[in-house]
C-alpha cells in the first residue's frame, strides 16, 4: 500500500498519473497546500521541503520498514523502479529517460512556475519578468516538439515517466500564453497522454479534494512568504 501526499497541481498529477497505470493500491491524503498544510511536523518528517507530493510504500520491494520519498521526480523513479514498469531496462533507453525526467524537474517545471507566479498571482504585473518566464516556457516547448518531430513519446518509441513527468506542465499551456497549435508535435503528443482512461481518472480526483478557489489572498500569503522559520 502507498500512502500519497497530494493536492491537485501538476507535480501531485505525475504521481496519481502514474499509479494509475500501474494499478497501485494507494491512499491518498490530501496536503491542503493553500491552507498551509504541507508545514505540519508530520508532513515535514515525510518532506522535509515542506512541498507535496510525498509517498510512504508500506510494501517496499525486498520487506523492511515502509520507504518515503519526496520530490515527484524522484517518487516517479522509485515507483518504476519498485515495479518494473515505465522505464527501460537497458542502459540506453533509461538514460534516454532519465535525462528528460531530468529535464522536466530542472526546466519545463520551474521555467513554467514562474510564468504562472508572475502571469497570474503576482501583485505587480512586473512586465520583464512576465515575458522573461513567457518565452522561456515558449522556448522549452519548443525543444520538447523538436524531441518529439520523429518519435511518438519523449524517450522513444514507449509512453514513459519522462511522458509522465513533462505532461501536467503543459495542460496549463493557455494560462502560460502558449498555443498548442504553434507546436504540432508536441500538440499530438499531449493529446495522446490526454486520451489515455489512467490520465482521465488521475485528473478526476482533482475535484474531489479542490472544492474552492485554492489561490485566495491567505493563500498567497502562505504560498508566497515562506522563509527558512516555515520549517520550524
Amino acid at each position: 500500500m502507498i500512502d500519497l501526499y497530494y493536492w491537485p497541481t501538476p507535480n501531485g498529477h505525475k504521481v496519481t498519473m502514474f499509479l494509475e497505470e500501474t494499478g497501485l493500491d494507494y491512499t491518498i491524503h490530501p496536503i491542503n497546500i493553500g491552507k498551509g498544510e504541507q508545514f505540519a511536523p508530520a508532513f515535514l518528517e515525510i518532506a522535509p521541503n515542506n512541498r507535496m507530493p510525498a509517498i510512504v510504500d508500506h510494501a517496499p520491494a525486498g520487506g523492511g520498514e515502509p520507504v518515503s520519498v519526496f520530490e515527484s521526480g524522484a517518487i516517479l523513479l522509485y515507483l518504476a523502479e519498485k515495479t518494473g514498469q515505465f522505464i527501460p531496462s537497458d542502459l540506453r533507453g533509461r538514460v534516454e529517460v532519465l535525462q528528460w525526467l531530468f529535464w522536466q524537474m530542472g526546466g519545463l517545471g520551474p521555467m513554467a512556475g514562474q510564468n504562472h507566479h508572475f502571469v497570474q498571482y503576482a501583485p505587480e504585473k512586473l512586465e520583464y519578468a512576465i515575458k522573461r518566464y513567457v518565452d522561456e516556457t515558449n522556448r522549452l516547448y519548443g525543444v520538447l516538439n523538436k524531441r518529439l518531430a520523429d518519435r511518438p513519446f519523449v524517450a522513444g518509441e514507449a509512453y514513459t515517466i519522462a511522458d509522465m513527468a513533462s505532461y501536467p506542465w503543459t495542460v496549463g499551456h493557455e494560462r502560460q500564453q502558449q498555443k498548442l497549435e504553434d507546436f504540432p508535435h508536441l500538440e499530438r503528443w499531449y493529446r495522446a497522454i490526454e486520451a489515455r482512461p489512467a490520465t482521465r481518472r488521475a485528473y478526476e480526483l482533482g475535484p474531489k479534494y479542490r472544492t474552492a478557489p485554492t489561490m485566495d489572498e491567505d493563500a498567497k500569503k502562505i504560498l508566497f512568504g515562506q522563509t527558512a522559520k516555515n520549517l520550524g
